[in-house]
């Protein structure tokens, strides 16, 4: 019996902040251009994001302003505006929901699709023509598009051909299409665990996938670690794509790898303040309430500070979230440089849940409100 197979579409927009940015200002379009350099605009800030036309010089992300005006001395560098990718992030979801509802946002620039059922009644590759053809003529996005039947392939298959390209990566041509990337390629590999693979002779993703390199692998990896990458592989992993991954009603939580260290300590406020405000406004959105606010910050080496505070009552109050968040990362940040930022809300409630507790500390509050 023949198994059923889901169809996926992983949808990544090309350069995205750039993108963006050459939307806002007209004028970039045709000019070799990167986001980033921190908020200070001097040569030593790095870049998040590199134009098409830059990256032909070698331009990239991660890559200090000083070292991308070295390859192109006229190499224009535009700030980060989170609000504005923002913007644009939440029209792309919204776009992709008028084709299906199973959407799953993977990030700021990446969403997956189950379009089985959509498939039924119109092919896959006209569907996603038509997906990336919309997005580019109604909102100037451009994408690529990964097809395949899991999360893991679809995302593989979208990476292959940048900026507007259209991959399927069925079962059947993991070995002629997969096979020969270079391990660094491979989705879920770490930038730590690939130099390793390296040095034992492990190149490409079929020689990780390759029965006789096994036992060399488990000398760095757990097994339950290796069968995972073996069952993405070889198109044996999930394939259910699940709108709701992170909506946790318990907690509302948000954290962002920066693309560069930073130590920065207005950079990282900047960043702070950003998804805190996301998380605000899902909280309100939702109709939430919180009791427990908490920051994370991981360094450069991994080393991961998680700190919290429990409030003495709940609240969905901006301004008293902001103070708490704010006085954390000024009580904890060490002045080393940061990889990792996070910001989460714990104890959460339904609003129309909660009871407050008056007493002698709140009753001038709650006479205010009545």
């Amino acid at each position: 019996m023949k198994l059923p197979v889901n169809i996926i579409f992983h949808i990544d927009l090309n350069a995205f902040f750039a993108s963006v940015e050459a939307i806002e200002s007209p004028f970039l379009k045709n000019k070799v251009f990167a986001v980033g350099g921190g908020l200070s605009f001097n040569r030593g800030g790095m870049l998040t994001t590199a134009s098409y036309k830059a990256r032909k010089y070698g331009i990239r992300s991660g890559m200090s302003v000083a070292e991308a005006m070295n390859l192109y001395p006229k190499l224009i560098v535009v700030p980060n505006r989170r609000d504005k990718y923002i913007k644009y992030s939440k029209l792309f979801i919204e776009h992709l929901r008028t084709y299906t509802d199973v959407v799953y946002q993977a990030s700021i620039d990446e969403a997956y699709l189950d379009v089985t059922e959509q498939s039924k009644h119109i092919h896959p590759l006209k569907l996603a023509k038509d997906i990336q053809d919309t997005l580019l003529k109604k909102y100037q996005l451009p994408c690529s598009i990964g097809i395949a039947p899991t999360l893991f392939l679809a995302k593989m298959a979208s990476d292959m051909k940048k900026p507007m390209g259209i991959t399927v990566i069925r079962r059947r041509d993991v070995k002629e299409k997969l096979f020969p990337l270079e391990i660094d390629d491979m989705y879920g590999i770490g930038k730590k665990t690939a130099p390793r693979l390296h040095r034992m002779g492990i190149h490409t993703i079929g020689d990780f996938a390759d029965p006789m390199n096994k036992e060399k692998i488990l000398e760095i990896m757990s097994q339950t670690s290796y069968e995972s990458h073996i069952d993405e592989i070889t198109g044996y992993s999930n394939q259910t794509v699940d709108p709701d991954k992170y909506a946790i009603p318990k907690s509302v939580s948000n954290e962002t790898t920066l693309p560069y260290d930073v130590d920065n300590i207005d950079t990282l406020r900047e960043w702070l303040n950003n998804l805190l405000k996301e998380n605000y406004d899902r909280l309100i959105k939702e109709g939430l309430m919180t009791r427990t606010v908490g920051i994370r910050l991981r360094h450069s080496d991994f080393r991961t500070i998680s700190k919290a505070k429990t409030l003495v009552d709940y609240t969905d109050r901006f301004e008293i979230l902001s103070q708490e968040i704010n006085d954390l990362f000024d009580f904890f940040y060490n002045d080393q440089p940061i990889r990792l930022i996070g910001v989460s809300f714990n104890n959460v409630i339904q609003k129309s849940d909660y009871k407050q507790d008056i007493n002698l500390f709140n009753y001038h509050e709650h006479l205010e409100n009545t």
